[in-house]
């Protein structure tokens, strides 16, 4: 019997191939790996300034399966279809969502409604998150660097690592308190990053504190495979993901979508950023 990881190499090497063809040979170059490529989990330190620092985890290339099935307690219809996703590059992530401590010492300012150093920064619409990007390449650019917000591919697969349940820990209520702030455990306020367990890529609030936003357009997934999946070239709303402090069960699972106008600004919304390496100076693991 075939293993799901099998199943979802295969699956990609027919979509390639444009179907089954007959036997073939060939020649090709195989690159030297890099000395010491980063490792599942590693973790590397930003310096922002001030002694304040920005970790961000090692998250390798990989396959998962997107979406949610039709079975799934909670689900909505914009999580069809589910299909295969490969992401071919891996990537640095924020082991936490930006704080209000790192979003000042980049910016200058705390937008925030609920203040709190460790508290994630909120009230900060997409449009905001790419002027905070823009500074912080500017601080990664001799790290060979570049910043982001995820993929919501990325985002996904970062969440689940390796999972396909409703939370990266299991399919119950009690998984999800162990992993995330939401409406039953909050308080109905944010709580400091990085209090509940992490899923198996070291990230932290992934389920719930405050949704995040993605670099996608929310539009209606494709029914075929997909190879690093960037969303529409165009649309009306932005992808938010995770859930937060004042979301339910449902809305904190790792295949919920939400969307915004990219310049809506809410208390429950902040984000974390990605870094992709330059190809240049790191291959992938």
């Amino acid at each position: 019997m075939f293993s799901r990881a099998s199943m979802l190499a295969l699956i990609f090497a027919v979509a390639a191939a444009g179907g089954i063809r007959g036997n073939t040979c060939s020649s090709e170059a195989h690159p030297v790996p890099t000395p010491n490529p980063p490792q599942t989990g590693d973790v590397r330190a930003v310096e922002l300034g001030g002694g304040v620092k920005l970790d961000l985890v090692w998250i390798p290339p990989g396959e998962f399966v997107m979406g949610s099935s039709f079975d799934e307690d909670g689900r909505a219809p914009m999580e069809s279809f589910r299909h295969p996703v490969r992401l071919t590059r891996g990537f640095w992530m924020g082991r936490y969502p930006v704080t209000q401590e790192q979003w000042e010492r980049v910016t200058g300012g705390n937008p925030s409604y609920t203040k709190g150093p460790s508290l994630p920064v909120e009230q900060v619409n997409w449009s905001d998150c790419q002027n905070f990007l823009q500074q912080i390449n500017s601080i990664l650019e001799s790290g060979h660097l570049t910043a982001a917000l995820p993929t919501e591919a990325q985002w996904e697969y970062a969440c689940r690592a390796g999972t396909q349940t409703r939370y990266y820990l299991g399919d119950n209520v009690h998984d999800l308190d162990r992993t995330g702030w939401f409406s039953g455990n909050s308080g109905y306020k944010p709580h400091p990053v990085g209090q509940k367990e992490k899923n198996k890529f070291g990230l932290h609030d992934m389920h719930g504190n405050v949704w995040q936003w993605c670099q996608d357009w929310m539009d209606a997934y494709p029914r075929t495979p997909s190879v690093d999946p960037t969303g529409p070239d165009s649309g009306n709303a932005r992808v938010l993901r995770g859930g937060s402090w004042g979301s339910d069960q449902d809305a904190c699972r790792s295949a919920c979508r939400f969307c915004y106008p990219p310049d809506y600004r809410i208390i429950t919304a902040g984000l974390r950023i990605v870094a992709m390496v330059d190809p240049k100076e790191v291959r992938k693991n």
